[in-house]
């Protein structure tokens, strides 16, 4: 496992070019602590998939908004606009499956100060 710190919590990285021999897949868990949020973005290239270990997501795909808690996931489609916002008081745990673990472009791009996103969420400041 490799740490890497975030402005949302540790990404604690299982799987990732580099770290096994995974070509297709990555695997991270996350320990969001409360009042943080991976604000809304897309990966251009790339689907994921959230899955709630513990605590409480509020998971945005596109605009539609679900509270989603252990054992409970949500799919976000490639390039689709979407956030993970710890929806509760206790440390939010879950894991995100990423693929394909290549890609020739960025693999996040941050849209939370843009409309309409802003507008369905006020934004976090970052820490």
């Amino acid at each position: 496992m490799e740490v890497e710190p975030s402005p949302w919590g540790p990404h604690e990285w299982l799987c990732r070019v580099g770290l096994t021999d995974a070509h297709d897949l990555m695997l991270v868990r996350v320990r969001m602590p409360s009042g943080r949020a991976h604000q809304f973005h897309r990966h251009p290239e790339m689907e994921e998939i959230i899955y709630v270990i513990s605590g409480t997501a509020e998971q945005w795909v596109d605009e539609e908004k679900r509270l989603l808690r252990a054992g409970e996931m949500a799919h976000i489609p490639r390039d689709t606009v979407h956030g993970t916002y710890n929806g509760g008081d206790d440390e939010l745990v879950f894991l995100a499956i990423l693929s394909p673990a290549k890609i020739k472009g960025p693999p996040l791009v941050d849209v939370h100060l843009d409309e309409p996103w802003r507008s369905l969420r006020t934004p976090i400041p970052i820490l």
